[in-house]
């Protein structure tokens, strides 16, 4: 039966030989496109099935000459019972290994070929078996513990490739997410922030605000100089400019000389008030700005005619139109700021960058506070992932082997495990061999 069953298997593996293309079989199963590692073990499996197949061979050659010559010399019965006891146990455990994988001999025997008939059961158990084992919170969060992702992740992160390599990979991302962002609609993302946050809250109330805690600081005073000095300075370099408007607006009867003499006059009257208010801190002119801006900050707060003057302002500066260029100007500035700082490795962007990423990397691998708390966090990500997704993780080994056909499937586990499983074989024609010489031998003691 031994001889007559091999075949099958080694054509399971390999296809048929050229001498049995003729004769029916049970069925054709081939494994098809096996790689260089399925290859070798197919091999390897092929080579113990004909160590396995030899023995049993062996043995029956041994029991065939010992039965032949026993009553001529007797000790052979011994010889005669290993081998009958060998066969006996190569030829049990050759039925319980191929039984796993097919029906032996093709005869459909009760409880045979259990991985092709209960493959999908298999697959189920093996599921669970990883959901309830492995899949567990507390195991996911112990092992991550014991690995301590977060130093590990800045011992890397603080070498200089680790921050290239998450400078590179997050330029990927940038670029990747400006091709897919329609300009449009980010366009009208950053429209709608400006008329929500910008436009829609009154801004005489918070301008008021500011202004009033510029104007009570005295920040405003340098703006006053400046303004003082310049208009010294034009009042300086402007003399003909004066006396030609006083001209200009004097009554035609008025002789000229005095109109030279009254715009020298009120030249010199304009240039000595500037001066003074140009040299007193505590001018008088001065004084009065600083009340007129304190009231103008307090109206923009409290008064609504003033408010109310500040939004007209507000919606002749950004109507529909302003609005829209802005918030195009705005997205095509960013985008092309980023893309050319991405693209560029010397940008200062990009440097700033990788030195934060290996700033972070230093801090992860010294300070044990923020260590902790990495880990902590995830650890907690992980626990969430397992406890909430850990039966449709177990679900992908079911539905992946419940996808297998039962033959493909028979196979690769025989790839897998075959080998080894003829050892069953060989160990089993060498104890039935032990036992049968035993009970022989207590039998022949007891009633010889």
């Amino acid at each position: 039966m031994q001889v007559n069953s091999e075949p099958t298997t080694q054509e399971a593996l390999t296809g048929p030989p050229p001498q049995a293309k003729g004769r029916p079989r049970a069925r054709a199963a081939v494994v098809h496109h096996l790689n260089p590692g399925d290859a070798e073990k197919a091999a390897a499996l092929r080579k113990m099935k004909l160590v396995a197949l030899g023995l049993l061979i062996a043995m029956a050659v041994v029991f065939v000459i010992a039965f032949a010559l026993q009553d001529e010399y007797p000790w052979l019965q011994y010889v005669r019972a290993a081998a009958e006891g060998g066969m006996v146990g190569a030829l049990a455990d050759w039925f319980a290994v191929t039984a796993l994988f097919k029906y032996p001999m093709g005869i459909k025997i009760p409880h045979t070929a259990i991985i092709p008939r209960r493959k999908d059961q298999i697959g189920a158990s093996l599921g669970e078996f990883v959901e309830t084992n492995f899949l567990s919170e507390q195991v996911v969060q112990e092992k991550l513990a014991s690995v301590n992702i977060a130093r590990r992740a800045g011992e890397w992160l603080a070498t200089p490739a680790g921050a290239n390599r998450v400078a590179k990979e997050g330029a990927a991302l940038i670029r990747g997410a400006f091709k897919v962002l329609n300009d449009d609609d980010v366009q009208a993302v950053i429209e709608g922030m400006v008329r929500k946050h910008l436009l829609a809250p009154p801004w005489g109330p918070p301008v008021g605000r500011m202004a009033e805690r510029i104007f009570h600081d005295g920040h405003h005073h340098k703006l006053v100089d400046l303004l003082v000095d310049r208009a010294a300075d034009w009042v300086d370099d402007n003399h003909e400019t004066v006396t030609r408007l006083v001209s200009d607006r004097s009554p035609t009867w008025v002789p000229q000389f005095v109109d030279g003499l009254v715009g020298d006059k009120v030249y010199v009257e304009i240039l000595k008030f500037v001066r003074a208010v140009q040299a007193d801190p505590n001018h008088q002119v001065r004084q009065q700005i600083d009340k007129y801006l304190n009231d103008l900050a307090q109206d923009l707060q409290h008064d609504p005619a003033m408010i109310a003057r500040a939004e007209d302002i507000k919606a002749q500066v950004l109507g529909d139109p302003e609005v829209r260029e802005l918030a195009s100007r705005t997205w095509g500035t960013v985008k092309n700021a980023l893309l050319g700082a991405v693209d560029d490795p010397d940008s200062d962007l990009t440097i700033k960058f990788k030195a934060a990423v290996r700033d972070f990397g230093s801090r992860l691998v010294n300070d044990p506070e923020l260590d902790g708390k990495v880990n902590a966090w995830i650890g907690d990500a992980a626990g969430y992932l397992v406890r909430t997704y850990r039966s449709d993780i177990a679900g992908v080994i079911t539905d992946t082997v419940a996808r297998w056909d039962a033959e493909e499937t028979s196979q690769k586990i025989e790839l897998q495990v075959g080998k080894d499983l003829q050892f069953i074989r060989i160990n089993g024609t060498v104890v039935g061999s032990l036992a049968g010489l035993a009970i022989f031998t207590a039998a022949h003691l007891v009633f010889g």
